[in-house]
């Protein structure tokens, strides 16, 4: 295996002299400038200064959400043009063999850009097709599902996976809090604490565009579809015990894994497939087809194959390629378009606001996020860090008497009946009041029974409840267990039941190790040092009242 020191080396172009940023040669990088040998530094010292400010400015706002990942390059290939097209009349599935670059990021969801890779977290998988219609997105997980359907409820569930507001630590009791008063998070959970809430890297799990999207063919006709990648590596993930070892052995274990498997020609790759549903099927469907907490079960929606994804080149440049690296579900092409779905909804908004966020208006034009394979015509201009042409002397105003529109249609025109070629998206007729319409009461356990009873065999049944155990028995909060613990029972009283039981014998342990003074890998006993140099440390008299001072 070639080290990464190996490899940089043999990527770093090699350069005959040093220069500042505005490219004048210096004189030297380690010594600075200053009056005499034990003098101060002199402000003339552009050199010094120019290394400084930019190294002031180097880090930019770490993502939300998916903060730490990988990313890597390659191709997707159409494998079954017949079925895509019939379904999809954009370009990236006009012919068997056609190949369309992507650029691909896998993520954990809720740490922070030094958190462990192997830490049980959902995975981001977020894969962006450069076609000749402009680059389409599409931003999923490595699950089918989420743990909500109403994205208001999104800020405040991502507040308890970080950290608390006062101890700024992980809170156990923050989240099953969330979780026990919201039960439709059940499903998700389930997924998270059976074996693949650890999947062994990036390159041994599956992908999923978990949102239903709508797929408009040549023809204008409409059907909503989900989008999954299978691994071809197959599935493989670690136990909790594995998983928690290599948390301190080895916390960027996924970023290497996949380096270096693309380094030493051995490029990971996924099988396209997608589950395709009519409106008919949607009108009748006994789930809401569009309620990111529910799957389209494979009996009634069969995976149907169109392609396969091949992933073989690294980043030349972490923070060039992966960190700046964007994605929104709302880039979207011809053919492609949003379905109802409310987390999708405001995502279509959130992702794109982040990125100005971030990396400022002008993220697109950022070569990583460029779409280089189609032609950019817009009327979008200046903003920080313009660095195209920015429309040269053209006008900047729609409509002009100067520059062709084509590609749009007059809002009082009436579409031909291939307007649908020319990029008009597929209407819909909404009716309905406009209100507030809360969904917690909807079936949150349905699809969860089915999956602990009929998915998991019982071995898995019993790593699931004891990752669940393992974890509820750190909230210190009785009341928030056992609300929690009840969303279980409702799926299954076994499932409950399993969970309460493990977490009774649990307490019992703890107990048993207390009584004996056991002392805990989080009171190891500290070797500390004598006060060097020796001194009398104060310490205030306590009250016999057991009032307490401010002082």
């Amino acid at each position: 295996v070639r080290a990464f020191a190996e490899i940089r080396i043999m990527t770093t172009k090699a350069t005959n002299k040093l220069t500042t940023s505005n490219g004048a040669p210096v004189s030297s990088l380690t010594a600075s400038m200053t009056a005499s040998p034990r003098g101060p530094i002199v402000l003339q010292d552009f050199t010094l200064l120019d290394h400084l400010a930019h190294f002031d400015r180097e880090r930019i706002p770490e993502r939300v959400v998916h903060a730490k990942g990988a990313g890597a390059f390659g191709y997707f290939q159409v494998t079954n043009a017949e079925f895509a097209k019939s379904i999809c009349k954009a370009k990236v599935f006009e012919f068997n063999g056609k190949r369309t670059p992507v650029a691909v990021r896998f993520s954990t969801v809720g740490g922070e850009s030094g958190s462990a890779d192997t830490a049980r977290d959902p995975r981001g998988f977020a894969v962006k097709f450069v076609t000749e219609e402009g680059n389409w997105d599409l931003v999923g997980n490595n699950t089918p599902i989420f743990f909500l359907r109403d994205p208001i409820l999104f800020p405040s569930f991502i507040h308890t996976q970080k950290r608390h507001p006062a101890t700024h630590l992980k809170d156990p009791d923050m989240m099953w809090d969330f979780i026990g008063l919201r039960p439709e998070t059940v499903h998700q959970v389930s997924f998270l604490f059976s074996d693949r809430g650890t999947p062994d890297g990036y390159r041994h799990m599956n992908g999923y565009g978990s949102h239903a999207f709508k797929n408009v063919n040549e023809d204008g006709e409409a059907v909503w579809v989900k989008y999954h990648f299978k691994t071809d590596q197959g599935i493989a993930n670690l136990s909790s015990e594995e998983a928690s070892r290599m948390e301190a052995s080895d916390p960027d274990y996924a970023i290497r894994d996949l380096y270096d498997a693309i380094a030493n020609d051995d490029p990971p790759s996924w099988t396209m497939y997608v589950q395709v549903m009519s409106q008919e099927q949607a009108n009748n469907a006994s789930f809401d087809p569009f309620d990111l907490t529910k799957v389209w079960p494979h009996k009634d929606y069969p995976l149907q194959e169109v392609g396969r994804m091949v992933l073989n080149r690294n980043p030349a440049n972490y923070f060039a390629e992966v960190e700046q690296l964007a994605f929104a579900p709302s880039h979207l092409v011809p053919g492609i378009e949003p379905s109802p779905d409310k987390m999708l909804q405001a995502r279509l908004f959130s992702y794109p606001d982040t990125h100005r966020h971030r990396l400022g208006v002008n993220y697109q034009s950022i070569p990583v996020n460029k779409p280089f394979n189609a032609d950019v015509s817009n009327y979008q201009r200046d903003g920080f860090m313009t660095v195209t042409a920015n429309g040269g002397g053209a006008p900047n105003y729609y409509p002009n008497s100067f520059t062709a529109s084509s590609g749009i249609t007059s809002s009082s025109a009436t579409p031909s009946p291939a307007a649908h070629v020319s990029g008009v998206w597929h209407s819909d007729a909404v009716s309905g009041d406009v209100k507030r319409y809360e969904t917690g009461d909807v079936d949150n356990f349905e699809q969860c029974r089915m999956f602990f009873r009929n998915v998991l065999d019982r071995p898995a049944r019993e790593r699931l409840t004891s990752n669940i155990a393992g974890n509820i028995v750190n909230v210190k909060s009785d009341v928030i267990r056992l609300r929690a613990i009840a969303n279980f029972v409702a799926v299954d009283p076994l499932y409950g039941r399993m969970i309460s039981d493990k977490v009774k014998k649990l307490q019992e342990e703890r107990s048993k190790e207390a009584a004996a003074d056991v002392v805990s890998s989080s009171k190891v006993k500290k070797n500390v040092a004598p006060l060097n140099p020796p001194r009398t440390v104060f310490k205030p008299a306590v009250c016999p009242l057991g009032f307490k001072s401010n002082l």
